[in-house]
C-alpha cells in the first residue's frame, strides 16, 4: 500500500454538503474581516512608525568635543547702550575671560537705547559661569538698567525631534523687564548631557538643563551698585540617552497572527453560541423540548 501524505494533515477538511451557511455565521463573518482590517491597520502603523528609547548612564558621551560645550545666548536689554554690553566667562580651570567677543554680535534696540547681543561661544566642562554685564566697558554708567528678555539660551547641537520635549532651552522666553533695574539676576543651571541616535547609528550630542534663579542688589567695594546677569552652571554626571527605533518584523508577525487567531476563535465560539441557541429555540417553538 502506497504512503499517503496527507496523513500529516491536521487541518481536516470538511465536505461542503456538511455545512450548513447561515445569515448570522455571514454577519459575523463580515464584522469578523472588518475588525482584523482595522486591527491590522493599526499595527501596520506601530510597525513603520518609530518609537524613541530612552536610558539614563554616567558617562561623558561627546568625548571627542575636546572638553567644551558650545553655547547659544541670545538676550535684549532693552534699556542699556551696546557699547556698555559685554560677555565675561570664568570657571574652575581658571579661565577669566573678560569681554569675549568672538562670534558674537550687538544689535542696537529702541534706537540706540537697548541692545540685543547674541553669542556662540564655548565653555569648559567644569563648574563655571558667564554673565552679562558693564565690567568690560571702558567707562561705568551711574545706572545700570539690567533688565532683560531672555530669548535663547541652549547648550550642544540644536535637537528638532518630535517625540522629545525636553529642557533644551528652558530659560528660552524669560521676562525680566518688569524687574528692579539696578538688580542683579542670577540664574543657576544644572547641565544635562543628551545624546540622540537615529535609527543609522548617527549620534548627536545636546545638553538639557533645569534653572533656578534669584534677584538681588549688588555692591562694589566702592559701594556702587554693579548689577549683572549671570548664569552660573554645573555638569550632572548623568547621561540622558534618546534612541530611535522601529519595530522588529518577527514582533510584527507575531502580532497579525495573534489577531487573525484570536478574533477567529472568539467570532467562532460567538457564532456557535447563537447557533445553539437558535436551534433550541426552534426547538421550543415546536413543542419538541420539555
Amino acid at each position: 500500500m502506497p504512503f499517503d501524505f496527507r496523513r500529516f494533515d491536521i487541518y481536516r477538511k470538511v465536505p461542503k454538503d456538511l455545512t450548513q451557511p447561515t445569515y448570522t455565521g455571514a454577519i459575523i463573518s463580515v464584522c469578523c474581516c472588518l475588525f482584523i482590517l482595522f486591527l491590522f491597520l493599526s499595527e501596520l502603523t506601530g510597525f513603520i512608525a518609530t518609537e524613541i528609547v530612552n536610558e539614563l548612564y554616567v558617562d561623558d558621551p561627546d568625548k571627542d568635543s575636546g572638553g567644551k560645550i558650545e553655547v547659544n545666548l541670545n538676550i535684549s536689554l532693552p534699556n542699556l547702550h551696546c557699547e556698555l554690553v559685554g560677555l565675561d566667562i570664568q570657571d574652575e580651570m581658571g579661565r577669566h575671560e573678560v569681554g569675549h567677543i568672538d562670534n558674537s554680535m550687538k544689535i542696537p534696540l529702541n534706537n540706540g537705547d537697548g541692545c540685543r547681543f547674541e553669542g556662540h561661544f564655548s565653555i569648559n566642562k567644569v563648574p563655571g559661569n558667564f554673565h552679562v554685564s558693564t565690567h568690560s566697558a571702558t567707562a561705568q554708567p551711574q545706572n545700570p538698567d539690567m533688565t532683560h528678555i531672555i530669548h535663547k539660551l541652549s547648550f550642544g547641537d540644536k535637537l528638532q525631534v518630535q517625540n522629545i520635549h525636553g529642557a533644551f532651552n528652558a530659560l528660552g522666553g524669560a521676562d525680566k523687564i518688569s524687574s528692579n533695574p539696578l538688580a542683579s539676576h542670577d540664574y543657576i543651571l544644572k547641565i544635562v548631557p543628551t545624546v540622540y541616535e537615529n535609527m543609522s547609528g548617527k549620534q548627536r550630542y545636546s545638553y538639557q538643563y533645569t534653572v533656578a534663579n534669584k534677584e538681588y542688589v549688588a555692591y562694589s567695594h566702592t559701594g556702587r551698585i554693579i548689577p549683572a546677569i549671570w548664569f552660573r552652571y554645573d555638569l550632572s554626571p548623568i547621561t540622558v540617552k534618546y534612541t530611535e527605533r522601529r519595530q522588529p518584523l518577527y514582533r510584527f508577525i507575531t502580532s497579525i497572527c495573534a489577531i487573525i487567531g484570536g478574533t477567529f476563535t472568539v467570532a467562532g465560539i460567538l457564532d456557535s453560541c447563537i447557533f445553539t441557541a437558535s436551534e433550541a429555540w426552534k426547538k421550543i417553538q415546536l413543542g419538541k423540548m420539555q
